[in-house]
Parts: C-alpha cells; structure tokens; sequence
C-alpha cells in the first residue's frame, strides 16, 4: 500500500494518504485499501486510537479524477466507484476506535467525505474545503450527504453543495464542518488521540455506537445492550473501580 502508509506508536495508528505528487488524489485502489485497513484496525488491540492525515502540504484534493475515464466511464462502473467510496467512509465511521482526521490544505470533494467519517476534525488555517460535485455533474452520494448534513445543518449543507465554492478553516469551524483549527493540526491530532487512548476502550466503542445510530435516526437498541452489558462485565470495568479506589491511573486493556 505504497500510496497509503500506516504507522502505529503507542497505541496511536497513523494513516497517511501519500501521493503529495498528486495533492494526495484518491485512487480506486485506495478507496478499497482504506475500506480493508479500517476493518482491520476494529480487531487490532494494538490500535487504541487513529489518525487520518496527508502527507505533504494538503490533506487530499479528493478523488483522481484523471482515472474516471477508466475506473468511472459508465453507469456501472460509476456504481461500483461509489460502493468503493462509501466502503471506505462507512469503515471509517464504524469502527469502534475513536479516528482524528488531521487537515491542511485542500480536502475537497471525496476527501471531505473521509474527513466528515472521522470522529473529529482539526484542521490548519491554510485548510481549503469544498465539495464541487455541482461543476462534474455527480450527485454526492447518500452516506457521504447524510454525514454532511449531521454535521452542519440542511441549508449550509444544500449551500455547500449546491454552489460548490470553497470555504476556509475559519468558515468550516463556524459552520461545524470540523471542530478545530490548529497551528499544527498533525501535533494537535496526536494530542488528542493519545489522551483518547488512554481511556476505556469498550467505553468509547460503546459510546460512539449509540452516538452513531442516533446521528443515522437508526439505533439497534439490542446491539447497544449487548454492548453495554459487555462493558459491565469486563476485566477493563474491574480495573477502573480498583483504580479509583487506589487513586491510580487505570490500565486498561480492551477486555
């Protein structure tokens, strides 16, 4: 995966679009790569936390328009992009680790739906954000649409998308596209994900699974049961009682 590189330090897995050459442009390989990857970090316990970022001066200029000629040249082959698309966004939304997307430069197009998969968002002042569907004649697939509109409402989100113009980290704060900005969104991403991945594992995965189907209007209450009833039985619930009680950090284990 020579365009996607991962690196995992304490906990921490950082995942790097790496085509700087290209603004880090999204091929159809890696729209399947990522969707792989992500399924992978939810059976990782090594994995407690995850950044997603681009390598050099942009995030992702989104998807490599230079291949649809090939990859997206007719009706089928568009469908089959975008179950690609929405593979990768869904795996990074579902999985149970809490994911930080680490912006600069341009995330536009298919790169804001990754972003927008992210549990969080902090991004430079330099960021750029777009959506230009509108100036390609492509309708903005649902499950990236649905993410668009929890995050900043039904009329800036027909704004964005209707006009396709592009807006800054300043706009993207206040409109709740991301919920950050940073000198050093990188630096500040580690931060946050080290602190996350110090906390109960199960907890978060709980937490953001309930979260997730509220966001969606579609909450298996049955799974969330089982979910939590897994947490209360755990190793990981001990631990943090016996922690408290010796006025320790807890240590836990995801189990």
């Amino acid at each position: 995966m020579s365009d996607i590189l991962v690196e995992n330090k304490g906990g921490v897995a950082v995942v790097t679009l790496s085509r700087p050459g290209h603004r880090n442009a999204v091929t159809y390989a890696m729209w399947r790569q990522l969707a792989e990857l992500f399924r992978a970090f939810d059976l990782d316990p090594s994995v407690r936390s995850i950044i997603l970022t681009g390598a050099g001066d942009d995030f992702s200029a989104g998807a490599d328009i230079s291949e649809f000629d090939v990859v997206r040249g007719g009706l089928e082959d568009s469908k089959s992009y975008e179950l690609a698309v929405d593979a990768a966004g869904d795996a990074i939304y579902q999985v149970s680790k809490p994911t930080i997307a680490a912006l600069r430069g341009y995330c536009l197009g298919g790169a804001a739906h990754l972003a927008m998969s992210c549990d969080f968002r902090v991004a430079e002042n330099n960021a750029v954000f777009g959506i230009p569907a509108a100036r390609l004649s492509i309708v903005y697939g649902v499950s990236a649409t649905r993410k668009l509109y929890a995050l900043v409402g039904v009329t800036e989100a027909k704004r964005i998308l209707f006009s396709a113009s592009r807006f800054d980290a300043g706009r993207a704060l206040d409109i709740g596209f991301i919920d950050q900005v940073a000198e050093n969104a990188l630096a500040a991403a580690h931060d946050r994900a080290a602190e996350l991945a110090e906390n109960a594992p199960l907890t978060i995965a709980g937490a953001k699974f309930i979260l997730n189907g509220c966001a969606r209007g579609a909450l298996d209450h049955a799974a969330a049961g089982r979910l939590i009833d897994e947490a209360s039985a755990s190793e990981d619930y001990i631990e943090g009682r016996q922690a408290f009680k010796d006025k320790r950090p807890p240590r836990f284990l995801g189990k």
